[in-house]
């Protein structure tokens, strides 16, 4: 059996577990009566049971797979990084976490996120570019049957101009966008 003075080692994993309320006064009171914390005797446990495993561990476990899609992954902050990570995350309309996986997940996969808010805007622009365009579509073919035209050069001016200006805002704001990401706010920071 482990002695109740276990060494210290320095962490580099976090487990985390639920279990049932009486588990968790069972566990307390073994706690208290090794004199030791609950969660060095969780340590100790599991020390125990690793080492009776006649496998040997894993050869690389920083390459083990989550078993369940979407697993939850726990970070620890400073406290002056959870601030700022409140700031940039709330200045994009978004909580804190889903800003640090969209981070995480552009980082993995080499790619500027966009939030779904921003998606969802610039879904709008390209059905109402499609609706333009679908105008457009319709008075060139009138124009091509020779159907007289309705409507007048200004009105096509001004599609056309429609056309280019959401053309124009969702170039930049895909630019601003990756930009955002790359550089982070600025203006929050030293703002």
């Amino acid at each position: 059996m482990l002695s109740s003075h276990s060494v210290r080692m320095a962490a580099d994993a976090f487990i985390q577990l639920r279990v049932p309320l009486a588990m968790k006064a069972h566990l307390h009171v073994l706690a208290e009566r090794e004199r030791i914390s609950e969660s060095a005797l969780v340590r100790q446990l599991v020390t125990a049971m690793l080492r009776s495993q006649v496998q040997p561990p894993p050869a690389r476990l920083d390459l083990m797979q989550p078993t369940a899609r979407g697993a939850r992954f726990s970070v620890r902050l400073d406290v002056e990084d959870r601030r700022l990570l409140i700031l940039r995350a709330s200045s994009r309309g978004m909580p804190s976490a889903t800003y640090v996986s969209l981070l995480l997940r552009a980082h993995l996969r080499g790619v500027a996120p966009i939030p779904k808010e921003e998606i969802l805007v610039l879904k709008r622009s390209v059905a109402e570019l499609r609706a333009v365009g679908n105008n457009l579509n319709q008075i060139a073919k009138a124009i091509h049957q020779g159907r007289p035209m309705t409507t007048g050069r200004e009105e096509l001016r001004g599609m056309l101009k429609i056309a280019e200006g959401l053309r124009d805002h969702i170039k930049a704001l895909m630019i601003a966008n990756a930009k955002s990401w790359e550089q982070g706010n600025a203006e929050i920071l030293h703002g």
